[in-house]
């Protein structure tokens, strides 16, 4: 089995790392000073304190690796048009492409029949690039829980998490997705096979579509962000908006609001991953984690005033920076 990574960044690398240390035949695509470290020194995770080492194969260029069997891809979502076309170089017949990012995938709407059945997401595909290179019936999806940050070019710290929730957007349990789940759970990681995928993919939403931007806003780590009454009710508007969105497209919510602002504030002093990216100059998320949620609203005719006023609010932050 030939497994890629596109996007060795803090959840790839770290992905990576796991799956290399149990003897699984994985290259890893990155670039810039991470790739060089990696190249020069190997690449480092810190986990309960420990470090894990490897020198793994890894380039900037895909082609070179040759085909996959199975391919992740945790790049940004907003960095995945730019290599569709090289991605697309490492399919064989028969390779599957692991989506494991933020947001709401561009395959959303891959035979879900009803009115929406095969609707491309504008704001996340808007020539449906991905759609026709990549290809839907190639997907599986992928929730993504782990809590990491690369200190240093070479170096992942990681602080909480290790589930890589795997779903076919069909919800059958396929022969390819039980042998990509095993070897995740070979490398010491969880990997429980979702049989809709969807559903879980609108849990982790709800909450990052709120405190990702809103940390953005205030530049505050999760703890102290949720410390505030204020804070507290804007995000709690936003994911009841959400969760609107969620009952017309009859996606249950398995939790409540309530214990998703819980679940979060747990986390601590942690800056979220769109928080991270406005310090180093970085673009953000935006499109699949919020605009897409509006996105979708529109197309239901559901008014989302509160999401509105977040995004209205991180471009401005972001055209001050």
């Amino acid at each position: 089995m030939k497994i890629c990574i596109v996007g060795a960044g803090a959840t790839g690398g770290y992905l990576g790392v796991k799956l290399i240390k149990a003897g699984l035949d994985v290259s890893l695509v990155a670039r810039g000073a991470h790739l060089e470290a990696m190249k020069k020194t190997g690449l480092t995770i810190i986990e309960n304190e420990k470090e894990i080492s490897c020198f793994p194969k890894c380039s900037d260029s895909m082609e070179e690796l040759g085909k996959m069997d199975f391919i992740f891809i945790t790049l940004k979502a907003y960095s995945i048009l730019g290599v569709v076309k090289e991605i697309a170089k490492m399919f064989d017949e028969n390779t599957s492409v692991i989506t494991a990012y933020n947001g709401i995938p561009w395959w959303y709407f891959f035979n879900t029949g009803g009115q929406f059945n095969n609707y491309r997401i504008k704001c996340i595909d808007p020539d449906n690039t991905q759609w026709n290179l990549i290809t839907p019936e190639r997907i599986i999806g992928c929730v993504v829980y782990p809590a990491t940050e690369i200190i240093r070019p070479g170096v992942i710290k990681h602080m909480e998490g290790n589930r890589f929730s795997l779903g076919e957007p069909s919800g059958v349990q396929s022969e390819r997705i039980s042998r990509i789940s095993k070897a995740v759970v070979s490398a010491g990681l969880k990997a429980p096979i979702r049989n809709n995928i969807r559903q879980e993919i609108w849990t982790k939403l709800i909450g990052n579509l709120a405190f990702n931007p809103l940390s953005d806003i205030t530049g505050e780590t999760l703890d102290v962000l949720i410390s505030k009454k204020e804070n507290k009710d804007i995000a709690y508007a936003a994911m009841k908006e959400a969760s609107l969105i969620m009952d017309k497209l009859e996606i249950p919510l398995n939790i409540s609001i309530d214990q998703r602002i819980k679940g979060a504030a747990k986390v601590g002093a942690h800056k979220t991953s769109m928080l991270q990216d406005y310090e180093k100059g970085k673009e953000l998320e935006l499109d699949a984690i919020v605009v897409a949620v509006k996105e979708i609203g529109d197309l239901l005719s559901i008014k989302t005033p509160t999401i509105d006023k977040i995004l209205y609010e991180v471009k401005e932050r972001i055209s001050q920076n």
